[in-house]
Order: C-alpha cells, then sequence, then structure tokens
C-alpha cells in the first residue's frame, strides 16, 4: 500500500493457510508517489470498501457475493497469476521536469494554437510587405518625376488623424512597458549603484598632472582609509577618573555645612484689600444719595490713609531691608575675598608645574595625566588632520588637471581660429602653430572605469564568441577583456593632431574653391581692401599664437608653484608620520601600565562607593540617636510629673506619706526584682551593672531589704482613692522605667554602632588618600617611561643656540628644544610678568592708601553720627519730654478695624432708617385699609340687622296667618304649601348670607 496498490486474497472458508496467501489481485488505483493508501475500511452494511490516499482521492468498490453478481455481468476471471514477486517493477519516471499526460495534451493543444496564430501573423507581414514594395514603387516613380509635377510626402497622407492615433497608442505602450518594467529598472539601478560604491568608489586613483613645456610634474597622495578603532567621536565624555574625582570632591564639599541667614521678608498689608473688596460689593447703580455719598467719602479718605502708610511702611521695611544686606555683605575683619581666594586657587590648581618633567617633584594636574584613551584620541585626531591635509593637497591637484583641460580647450580653439587666419594668408606668410598638448594616461586615471553601451555590447559579443568556442579560460579573462575595451584610445574628438589638420585642410580647400570661382582682375579699392585684411590676418596670428604661449606659460608655472607648496608638505608630512610613530610607542606602553591603573582606580571608585555609604549610614545613625534623646527627655519628664502628681495628691502633713512613698518605690522595685529573677538568669546578666545603682538606692530608701509591703490592702485611716491613686501610679511609673530602659539601651548601641562606623570612615579616608598618593605616583612613573622614548625633530642648522665655543656639541642629552612660538612666548611672558609685578606693586600701594583713608573717614563718620544721635535726643527731651521712635510712629496708621466699624454702623443706621420708613409706609397704608373694611363690615351689620328685623317680621307675620286666619286656607293647601316652602328657601338663603357676613367680619 506504499505505492497506492491494492491487493485482493481469494479466501475459503476451509482452506485457510500462509499458502493460500500466494495468489492475489493487484489494484493500482492511487498516483504511484504521493497516493500512499492512509485508510482502509468497509462500510456499515459490508457492501462497500472505501480506501483514501495521500494524492487526497477516495475511492469505492462495490462487495458482491457470487450469487449477486448478475449473469450477464459474469466474466471469466483469469486466475491470479503466481511468481509476481520474482518480476521486475517497471521503472517508474524520475525526472521532476518530466510532462504528465495531461500537461503533454495541454502542451500540444498549446502548440497547435501558437502555430495557427503564427500562421496568421505570416499572412498578415506577407500582405504588408506587398504593400510597402507598392509604396516605395509609388515613391520611386514620384521621385522619377520633374520637380513641378512631383507630389509632397505630406499628401501621400490619407488622414492625419490615423497617423496621430497610432502616434498615442505607441505612446501609451511605452508608457505601460515603464510602468510594467518600474520595478525591475529600480532593482537593477540599485544593484549597479551597490557595485559602483563597493568598487568604483572605493578606488582612490592616483593622479600625475605634467607640465606642458618642461619634465616637471606633480602626484596625488595616496590615502590610506582610516582605521575604525580610531574612527570614534571625538566630543567624548570625561573619563572615569574624572568622574570619581568630582565625586569624591563632592563628598568632601557635603562634609562642611553652610549657615544661612533667613531673609525678613515684609508683612502683607490686608486690611486695605478687604476694605476694598467691600467698597466694590457695596456698589450699586441706583442714584446715590447724600448719605451713601457722605459714607462713600469716608471710605475712599480711609483708603488713601491707609495707602499712604503702607507706602510709607514699605518704604522703612526697605530700607531695613537694605541695611541688614549691607551688614550682612560686610566681611569679617580676618576674612579674605572669596572671589580672590577662588582665583588663588584656580591659579595653583591650573598653573601646572614648570619644573623639569625629568625631576622627582614635578607633579601632574588632571588634565596633563596621559591614559589610553586621550592617546587614542590624540592619535586619531593627528591621522585626521593628516588626511585632511592630504586631501586638500589632492583637491587643488585635481583642479590644477581640470586648468590643464580647459586650457587645452581653450588652445584647440584658438589654433582653429589662426588655421581659419591662415588659410586667407600664403604660405610664406605663415607662422609655426604650437603643438597642442595632450593629456597623458595618468592625468585622467577614472576613464579605466568608465563605460558605455558600445563597450557593453563589445564585451557581451566576446564573452558569447568565447563560449561558443568553449576555449579554457586563463586567469581573469572578463577583467582582462574590460581592462582592455576600457583602456582603448580615446575617440578622434577628443583630439589627434592629424585629424584636425585634415579638417582644417578641408576648411581650406573648400574655402579656396569659393575664392577660385571667380578670377576676374582686382580694381585698386580691391587691393587695398585685400591689403588691409592682410595686415589684421597677421596681427591677429601673431596675436594668437602668443594667446597660447601664455597659456601654455601660465600653467606650467602654477603647476612649479604647486609642486614647491607640495615639497614643503612633504616634509610636514614626513614629522607628523614620525609624530605618529611616537604616539603609537606611547599608546603600546600606556596599554602596558593601564592594567595597573585600572586596579587603582577600581580601588579609588570602591573606596568612594564605601565611603558614600558610611556617610549615609552615620546621617541616619544621627538622626536615630537625636530621636532617641528627644524620647529619654520626654519620657524622663514624664517621670517627674508623676512624681509631682503624686506629691500633689499627698497634700501637706500626710501620716501615711512614707508609707504610700515606699509602696510607690521601694516594694514596687523590689517585686520586679523578684520577678526579674523567676524570669530568667539570662536578663541579669546583661543588666547585672545598670540594677547595682538601683539596690543602693532601695537600700537607702527602705534601710532593710528584707522588708516587703502589703500593697494589697489598704491601712486604717487611710483614704481609699489615694491608695488607688498610688497603686496606678505605680503601674505607670514601671511602664515608665520600662520604656525608659529599652531608650536608653537602643541609644547605647545606636552610640556603639555610629562610634564603629566613624572608625572605619576615617580608615577608608586614609586607605583613599594612600591609594590617591600610589596613583599619583603611578602617574609620575609612567610619564617617566613616556619620556625615556625618543622623539624625532627635524631641525636646521641656524636653530641650534646651544654652541659650546662656537661649536656644535656632541652631546645633546641636556638640551631643551622649544618651538619659535613658544620660546617668543617665554621671553614675551618674562616681560609681562615684569610689567605685572611692578603694576601689582602700584596697585597694592594704592590700595593700603585709600585704605588708610577709609580708616579715616570711618572715624569722622562715627563722631559726626554720634554728634547728630546726641542733638537729636537733646530736641526730642526739650520737645516731648522723652525720647520718640519717629519710625513707629511714621509706620503708625490709623486704626482701620475701628473705622470699618464706624463706617458700617453709618450704614446699618442709614439702613435702618430707610426700613423704618418702609414699615411706616406699610403702617400708613395698613390702617387706610383697616378702615376701608371697617366702613365695609359696618355697613354690612346694618345690613344684617335690616335682614333681621326683616326675619323677625316675617316670622310674626307667618304667626298671625297660621293662628288666625288658618280657616280661611284650609281649602287651599297646596297653595300653603307651595308658600311655605318659598318662605323657607329665602330664610335659608337670608341665614346664609348672615353666616358669610359674619365671617367676613370676624
Amino acid at each position: 500500500m506504499q505505492d497506492g496498490s491494492l491487493r485482493a486474497y481469494p479466501l475459503h472458508d476451509k482452506d485457510v493457510s500462509v499458502d493460500a496467501l500466494k495468489d492475489y489481485w493487484y489494484l493500482n488505483v492511487h498516483d504511484n508517489d504521493n497516493g500512499q493508501i492512509q485508510g482502509i475500511c468497509c462500510s456499515h452494511d459490508e457492501r462497500c470498501l472505501i480506501t483514501c490516499g495521500g494524492d487526497g482521492n477516495i475511492f469505492t468498490f462495490d462487495i458482491w457475493s457470487e450469487e449477486e453478481v448478475p449473469k450477464e455481468l459474469k466474466v471469466t476471471i483469469p486466475p491470479p497469476r503466481s511468481g509476481l514477486e520474482k518480476e521486475k517493477a517497471a521503472e517508474d519516471i524520475e525526472d521532476p521536469d518530466a510532462y504528465t499526460i495531461e500537461e503533454y495534451k495541454q502542451k500540444k493543444e498549446h502548440e497547435r494554437k501558437m502555430k495557427e496564430a503564427e500562421e496568421k501573423k505570416n499572412k498578415k507581414r506577407e500582405e504588408l510587405s506587398a504593400l510597402r514594395q507598392d509604396f516605395a514603387l509609388l515613391l520611386q516613380k514620384n521621385q522619377e518625376l520633374p520637380k513641378h509635377m512631383q507630389l509632397h510626402r505630406e499628401e501621400f497622407e490619407m488622414d492625419r488623424r490615423i497617423f496621430e492615433e497610432l502616434d498615442r497608442q505607441t505612446l501609451q505602450r511605452i508608457q505601460l512597458v515603464q510602468k510594467q518594467l518600474a520595478w525591475e529598472h529600480e532593482k537593477q539601478f540599485i544593484a549597479l549603484q551597490k557595485l559602483q560604491t563597493q568598487f568604483q568608489d572605493s578606488l582612490e586613483f592616483t593622479l600625475t598632472v605634467h607640465a606642458i613645456q618642461s619634465h616637471h610634474q606633480i602626484s596625488t597622495y595616496s590615502l590610506v582609509t582610516v582605521s575604525e578603532k580610531y574612527a570614534q567621536d571625538k566630543k567624548q565624555d570625561d573619563n572615569k577618573w574624572a568622574v570619581l574625582k568630582d565625586k569624591w570632591t563632592a563628598l568632601k564639599e557635603a562634609e562642611q555645612v553652610e549657615e544661612e541667614i533667613p531673609r525678613e521678608t515684609s508683612p502683607v498689608h490686608r486690611g486695605s484689600v478687604a476694605f476694598e473688596n467691600e467698597a466694590e460689593m457695596l456698589k450699586t447703580p441706583e442714584v446715590r444719595k447724600l448719605t451713601t455719598r457722605y459714607i462713600e467719602s469716608r471710605r475712599e479718605k480711609i483708603r488713601r490713609l491707609v495707602e499712604k502708610y503702607d507706602a510709607l511702611k514699605a518704604k522703612i521695611m526697605k530700607r531695613r531691608a537694605e541695611w541688614h544686606e549691607l551688614y550682612k555683605s560686610k566681611p569679617r575683619d580676618n576674612c579674605e575675598n572669596s572671589k580672590d581666594a577662588e582665583e588663588i586657587k584656580e591659579a595653583q590648581e591650573n598653573m601646572g608645574c614648570y619644573r623639569l618633567k625629568t625631576a622627582t617633584n614635578y607633579t601632574l594636574t588632571e588634565d596633563e595625566r596621559v591614559s589610553t584613551e586621550k592617546k587614542m584620541m590624540q592619535l586619531a585626531i593627528l591621522e585626521d588632520l593628516i588626511r585632511k591635509t592630504k586631501e586638500n593637497m589632492n583637491e587643488e591637484i585635481v583642479s590644477l588637471r581640470d586648468l590643464k583641460v580647459s586650457t587645452i580647450d581653450k588652445i584647440k580653439s584658438l589654433v582653429k581660429e589662426v588655421k581659419s587666419i591662415q588659410a586667407s594668408l600664403d604660405v610664406s606668410e605663415h607662422l609655426p602653430i604650437p603643438l597642442i598638448p595632450q593629456l597623458h594616461p595618468d592625468e585622467v586615471p577614472e576613464k579605466i572605469v568608465e563605460y558605455n553601451s558600445d563597450v557593453l555590447l563589445k564585451f557581451k559579443e566576446e564573452q558569447e564568441a568565447k563560449a561558443k568556442l568553449q576555449e579554457p579560460l586563463e586567469g581573469c579573462s572578463s577583467s582582462r577583456a574590460f581592462r582592455h575595451v576600457f583602456l582603448q584610445p580615446p575617440p578622434v574628438e577628443q583630439g589627434h593632431p592629424m585629424a584636425q589638420a585634415g579638417d582644417a585642410s578641408a576648411v581650406v580647400t573648400e574655402e579656396e574653391e569659393a575664392f577660385e570661382m571667380e578670377k576676374a582682375e582686382p580694381t585698386e579699392m580691391e587691393l587695398e581692401i585685400l591689403k588691409r585684411e592682410k595686415i589684421k590676418n597677421l596681427y591677429l596670428q601673431e596675436t594668437l599664437i602668443n594667446k597660447i604661449n601664455t597659456l601654455v606659460i601660465n600653467f606650467d608655472a602654477e603647476l612649479r608653484l604647486l609642486r614647491h607648496k607640495k615639497l614643503k608638505m612633504d616634509l610636514q608630512m614626513k614629522s607628523a608620520d614620525l609624530r605618529c610613530i611616537t604616539c603609537c610607542e606611547e599608546l603600546l606602553i600606556l596599554k602596558k601600565l593601564e592594567v595597573h591603573e585600572d586596579l587603582l582606580e577600581e580601588q579609588i571608585c570602591a573606596l568612594i562607593n564605601e565611603q558614600e555609604d558610611i556617610h549615609s549610614k552615620l546621617k541616619s545613625y544621627l538622626a536615630q540617636l537625636e530621636d532617641r534623646k528627644c524620647e529619654i527627655v520626654m519620657l524622663e519628664e514624664r517621670e517627674k510629673a508623676l512624681y509631682a502628681s503624686f506629691e500633689a495628691s499627698l497634700g501637706e502633713n500626710n501620716e501615711f506619706a512614707d508609707f504610700l512613698t515606699d509602696i510607690l518605690k521601694k516594694e514596687v522595685e523590689c517585686v520586679e526584682k523578684e520577678v526579674g529573677r523567676e524570669a530568667g538568669e539570662e536578663n541579669e546578666n546583661e543588666e547585672e551593672d545598670d540594677e547595682k545603682p538601683d539596690l543602693k538606692t532601695d537600700e537607702e530608701n527602705c534601710g532593710s531589704e528584707n522588708v516587703v509591703f502589703d500593697d494589697s490592702l489598704c491601712p486604717e485611716g487611710c483614704s481609699e482613692d489615694l491608695f488607688l491613686n498610688t497603686i496606678q501610679l505605680r503601674q505607670q511609673r514601671i511602664g515608665i522605667e520600662k520604656a525608659l530602659e529599652e531608650e536608653k539601651k537602643v541609644a547605647a548601641h545606636l552610640k556603639k554602632e555610629y562610634n564603629a562606623l566613624a572608625i572605619k570612615a576615617k580608615e577608608i579616608e586614609t586607605s583613599l588618600d594612600k591609594t590617591n598618593r600610589e596613583l599619583e605616583a603611578f602617574q609620575w612613573e609612567k610619564l617617566h617611561r613616556l619620556n625615556e622614548l625618543d622623539v624625532v625633530v627635524p631641525l636646521r642648522l641656524h636653530q641650534v643656540q646651544c654652541l659650546a665655543d662656537g661649536e656644535m656639541p656632541r652631546d645633546f642629552s641636556q638640551t631643551l628644544v622649544f618651538t619659535n612660538q613658544s620660546l617668543q612666548y617665554l621671553q614675551k611672558r618674562i616681560v609681562d610678568l615684569r610689567n605685572e609685578k611692578r603694576m601689582q606693586r602700584e596697585i597694592h600701594k594704592k590700595a593700603k592708601e585709600q585704605h588708610r583713608q577709609l580708616l579715616q573717614d570711618k572715624k569722622e563718620m562715627e563722631t559726626e553720627i554720634q554728634g547728630l544721635e546726641e542733638r537729636c535726643n537733646s530736641l526730642m527731651m526739650e520737645k516731648f519730654g522723652r525720647l520718640v521712635d519717629f519710625e513707629a510712629v511714621q509706620a503708625h496708621s490709623v486704626n482701620i478695624p475701628m473705622e470699618q466699624m464706624k463706617v458700617r454702623i453709618m450704614e446699618k443706621e442709614y439702613e435702618h432708617f430707610v426700613e423704618l420708613k418702609e414699615w411706616e409706609e406699610r403702617i400708613v397704608a395698613l390702617q387706610q385699609q383697616l378702615t376701608k373694611l371697617t366702613r365695609e363690615n359696618t355697613s354690612k351689620l346694618h345690613q344684617l340687622n335690616r335682614f333681621c328685623h326683616e326675619k323677625h317680621q316675617l316670622e310674626t307675620e307667618l304667626e298671625s296667618l297660621t293662628t288666625g286666619q288658618g280657616g280661611e286656607f284650609e281649602g287651599t293647601q297646596i297653595a300653603d304649601i307651595k308658600e311655605t316652602a318659598r318662605l323657607e328657601s329665602r330664610l335659608m338663603n337670608v341665614t346664609y348670607e348672615v353666616a358669610l357676613l359674619r365671617e367676613e367680619i370676624s
């Protein structure tokens, strides 16, 4: 089943053995390569067999018994073949490029369609070629006709719009093809740029410029690429030693505590602000009356007074602040000028050591210390300067080459003009034309890598020819082919003299033919004109030749000047190379000593970090000690307060005072000792020293250790409240003493740790100083090792000044080498220092005189101030009878709250007056309304009275009618009933109106 095949074995119930499995049917339904059978099973009714292969196909087989097979479908099944295992299996096609049957059919169909299309194209091409031949015949016949009968080319166009449409379609196709090939074009362009960057741009050609009339030449410098280890940023941060040094100095400065005087701030007067806010709140848009105007005038007057006194007070406070700042800035008698001290310190740190570097007492400043990083940076800067100088010189040489090219172009144009002028002159009058200078191959080395489409096509043809011949390639044939193609001689356009001469002769022959067309004899006027033209041409010929010679001479002069400049630069470059060698040797020495220096710097870094940690711990311990001391003081004060409250509770002449005191002190302490002994022996050993003074005090207080007081019972005659209060105070005392003892232990432990840390800090400081001294000694040793190197200094004989008896010394070991600038600077510095010393003496002399004058002026001012104070005091005593502080009087302002209260009282009075007036008006209106209602009620009472009389009359009439005249109405009962109902309704209405009137009256 690995190859997608299926086997069926015929089995019988009686004959089931291994021999029965030899014969089988072989069915190959799945793919041979990828059709491995993954699953095989029967259906639920066992009528179908289902197989699933790795090629994604599922096949179903029907399983029929012999009875179910129809007779017409029965066929004779051949018996299974035997010995099939021994036969060789058919070889499968293993070629991955071979076509399958389906692909072969598709290919045949595609080829058939392409063949039909090609036949159609060939027919169309034949038709087009026939039309082109006909059109060519027409054009030929048109050319054979006379000119006046020929047709123009535009007349052959049947419709111009057809050509426009064709051009438009062609343009669209071109744009479409450009869009389709845009990505490929960009890809190839980027690949070309990468190749140029990798091969062409990295090339540095050596350019040589030759003189025209001499053998002088000048070449560019061959530059070497800068190594990556030196190509680093020049503006880097300070090295780690400088960082450590700054950290150490900052730590030293942090230890010094500076006292700061708090600045006095002038108080802000808020009364006027509040007063103004109230004034704004009370403003109303109504018409102001006299009272409100008076109140506002008072308020404005108070505001002005407040502003006046506030300004005066601010002026006084400002004057006091100025006096305070003046006295604050006044230096002490033994104080030095901080600015001068800083300048002196800076000068001492940065002025350097002017002793010889070989001296043992030579000291190095922080900036003069040499490290590997500094030396590498110095070497990188030196190489960068050398490279930049060479690049500048190369640019000048390239510009000189460009000048030669432009000079050659100018000479070519001048030669053409000279030849055109000589064409009109006689051969005997011709002057020799200077040769046109040519560019040497080493002057244009960049043309080696230049190419064009023709060169590439030629190279392609050569490669194809070589591939066809299949000849073995020797060496790098492709590069040789490129070199052969790129080193071809320049085309004729770049100026070969023979080609130019041929062109000129062609021009001359054409001009001679033009002049020889007419050979008539010239007149006198024409002869004169020809003579003038001849003189003019001779002058122009001579002038142009002189110009050519001048251009050549000027170019050669520029080349010689640049060559002289390059020779001087060669000396400088050689000195720079020697300096680079010296720097490299110094760098090797520094790298050897770098390990020990790093160890010392790491030690210093570790010590500084440890010192910082210890200082932070010391600060935290100091803060904790201060907190513990405050806690101890608070507990002692609480204990004192407890004893004071106990003394106050006892009162005077209390007969149980001793007993209660013993309960409070001695007995309680004895009980605490017994409890402590029962608790454990470890605490006794630790607190033995602290308990001894307590025992002594106990003996003094109670006199005997065996006395134990019973504090559970109150003695007779003693106040029970006092006894209970004593018990409570005892418990409080126990808690206070325990807390006090714990705080003292913690304070002692902190003090012990603080002292240990202080000792450790001193040890670290001494070790840090020792390590710094070792580092300084190591720096001096490193400098001594660097000074042992030999440095090459090129000198001339006139620069040697240390002559011995007019002769050159043999040993230069005891000599010093200075540059001219440094020597001149030292000589100038001597004179400057003398002048500066003289000037400082004069300044000191003037300062002494000024100091003396200031002291004298100070004494005079003090005497004058004292006299003015005495006079002021005497005048105050005469006028006021006592001394008065005028600043306080000036600063005294009005009583703002009182004035505000006065204004508010006036406002309230005015408001009350207005309110009383409104109430009086309301009372008058209510009185009028009351009189009106009284009148209405009176009229309604009269009406009620009248109704009552009418009711009474009606009742009497009704009674009289019912008694005296009852017989008359016996027959008319219905009329009486109606009348009675009418009267009753009327009576009800009247009673209702009376009730309403009563309600209104009430």
